[in-house]
């Protein structure tokens, strides 16, 4: 009913479009400070949030639409389901690369300066959404080969993958490609934790930027874990409308879309936006809209009076 309607669409834009916010004050204020546009490590957070917040908002968009009932042509479905997958592979391929930076910065301390650069932080940035361009590219192309030769008037309300790969064809490469970036991720922060562990017991490692760098590798498999696991979501949806009533399926399915859809795409702003001392100050005072009244507001903060 409409009053159904209603609070399902409350109950998923609300926390959608407050994560938006924090993601979208993140990105100004990764914007707003020359250390912050000048250090690799912070352009790579910021491709990684700009990849979360449009995959976010593409996902808030896509699930509106269909609660809505929306029609939507079949050629127009296909291309917009590719444009998820763009920014959901630049993600996971970026914290794969985040996870190299931190290995780098732990194992080799004295040669992470003249590796990760902004020149070449900024190259590798632009070869990872050339890179992931190319393959949605070719997955446009494959399903407009093979999906959807037979579909081209079709009108489609529920628009997503179980839709629009129907053909084998299709379907073969979106898990291939999705496997090999989940594979790749794996190995990738195993490796990672493993060289950091083994570093740490040496002498000349820092031993909290160790420790550091270790949890912040494991916070990052979790969220690939979480991005991972939204390309199951639409078989959970057949599984889920097949076996329950419809009230407590729609509610069941609710619960999966934020806790696997959106809550994976704040984690990158919770890991380094309120764990990193540097950025923290900013962002909170940006959180608060530089309100005069915010105890993060430079005027609010009273100079030391030194007693002697």
């Amino acid at each position: 009913g409409l009053l159904g309607l209603v609070l399902s669409s409350v109950v998923t834009t609300l926390p959608c479009c407050v994560f938006l916010y924090i993601n979208l004050t993140t990105l100004y204020t990764l914007r707003s400070k020359e250390v912050f546009r000048e250090t690799p490590r912070y352009l790579l957070l910021f491709n990684l949030l700009f990849a979360d917040t449009l995959q976010m908002a593409h996902s808030q968009s896509m699930f509106s639409l269909s609660l809505s009932r929306v029609t939507l042509a079949s050629p127009v479905c296909a291309i917009l389901v590719a444009l998820y997958s763009l920014s959901h592979r630049t993600s996971s391929v970026t914290l794969v690369l985040m996870c190299l930076e931190r290995y780098i910065a732990v194992c080799y301390p004295l040669r992470h300066s003249a590796i990760i650069t902004t020149r070449n932080t900024t190259l590798v940035i632009c070869i990872v959404w050339t890179f992931t361009s190319l393959n949605v590219m070719t997955q446009i192309i494959i399903m407009f080969k093979f999906s959807l030769e037979d579909q081209q008037n079709m009108q489609m309300t529920d628009c997503g993958k179980e839709n629009v790969f129907v053909d084998p064809v299709s379907d073969l490469y979106n898990k291939a490609s999705t496997y090999f970036l989940f594979v790749l991720g794996g190995v990738t922060v195993t490796v990672s934790y493993t060289g950091i562990m083994v570093a740490a017991r040496s002498a000349s490692t820092d031993k909290a930027s160790a420790s550091r760098a270790r949890r912040t590798l494991l916070l990052h498999l979790l969220q690939m874990g979480l991005t991972v696991s939204s390309t199951i979501h639409y078989s959970l949806i057949i599984v889920i409308s097949k076996n329950l009533d419809r009230v407590p399926a729609v509610r069941l399915l609710i619960f999966l879309y934020v806790s696997i859809n959106v809550l994976p795409q704040c984690l990158s702003c919770l890991i380094y936006g309120l764990r990193d001392q540097t950025i923290r100050p900013f962002l909170m005072l940006n959180l608060s809209c530089q309100w005069r009244g915010s105890v993060f507001h430079p005027a609010m903060k009273q100079p030391r009076v030194l007693v002697t």
